[in-house]
């Protein structure tokens, strides 16, 4: 699995429209606003890296309000949590 969390600046006042648009994107787990430099937080968990790079440069540049975007692609998860498991129960 590839994980990537994207640091998204959006237009004034597209805030909820985008992160309800990003939300429906596969590959994209979860979606935050935020407090701070960036509007909101998106979490990526795609299959591997070449899904990863298509979600980020293909299919997340065509939702409309995004202004820019700052992805930083994990290379090592270091976790309590079991992702995997946590998902196969429906969490």
């Amino acid at each position: 699995m590839q994980s990537a969390v994207i640091l998204i600046d959006v237009e004034k006042g597209q805030i909820n429209a985008v992160a309800q648009r990003l939300a429906e994107l596969e590959g994209i787990s979860e979606v935050f606003s935020t407090c701070g430099r960036y509007d909101l937080v998106a979490i990526a968990r795609t299959r591997d890296f070449e899904s990863l790079a298509q979600l980020v440069t293909e299919r997340l540049m065509q939702v409309e309000g995004i202004h820019d975007t700052e992805t930083l692609n994990a290379m090592q998860v270091h976790s309590r949590h079991d992702l995997e498991t946590m998902f196969s129960l429906g969490w």
